[in-house]
C-alpha cells in the first residue's frame, strides 16, 4: 500500500495490516517525525511538504517494486504526509513484513534511503517569521550507496 496523504495516520492500524499471513515472522517500521530543528527552543517551527501527485506516487511505488525485487517480502506499506506539520506529528511511516527480520530490516532500510533522496517533495522550513525551502543533504545521497 502506497498513499500520500494529508491526514494523520494510525501506526497500529498500518502495522495490523502488514501481518498478512502466517508466514509473517517479522516486521520492521519506521516512523518519521518532524524534529524541532531552531536553534533557538522556544521559537515556534512549521514544516512544510509539497509533492507532484501522480508523480510522487509513481516514485514510491518504483521504489517499493525495487525492494521486493531484492528482498523475499510479505507486504510493503508506504505512507507520507504533505501540507503543514508542527513539531512531533509524524511525517512517514514505513512498514516491511517478511517471514526473516534480516530481510524486514534490509527493506525498510532500503525504502527510507530511497524514498530521501528519490521520491518528488519539496520541504520547506518555518522558524517564527522566515522560510526556506531545504535542499537536498549529501548525507542522503551517500547513504544510496551501501545499495548499488
Amino acid at each position: 500500500m502506497i498513499k500520500v496523504q494529508q491526514e494523520e495516520f494510525d501506526v497500529q492500524a498500518l502495522y495490523d495490516d502488514l501481518v498478512v499471513n502466517s508466514n509473517t515472522g517479522a516486521v520492521a517500521m519506521f516512523v518519521g517525525l518532524v524534529r524541532h530543528f531552531s536553534s533557538l527552543p522556544s521559537q515556534d517551527c512549521t514544516f512544510e511538504l509539497e509533492h507532484y501527485p501522480g508523480m510522487t506516487e509513481h516514485n514510491l511505488q518504483t521504489i517499493v517494486e525495487d525492494a521486493c525485487s531484492r528482498w523475499s517480502l510479505n507486504a510493503v506499506t508506504v505512507v507520507h504526509r504533505v501540507g503543514k506539520l508542527a513539531v512531533q506529528d509524524k511525517i512517514v511511516f514505513v512498514g516491511v513484513s517478511a517471514s526473516h527480520r534480516a530481510e524486514a530490516f534490509q527493506a525498510c532500510d532500503f525504502i527510507m534511503d530511497y524514498l530521501k533522496s528519490r521520491a518528488a517533495f519539496w520541504k520547506k522550513e518555518t522558524q517564527g517569521n522566515e522560510s526556506k525551502w531545504v535542499d537536498a543533504k549529501e548525507q542522503d545521497e551517500e547513504s544510496l550507496s551501501r545499495w548499488e
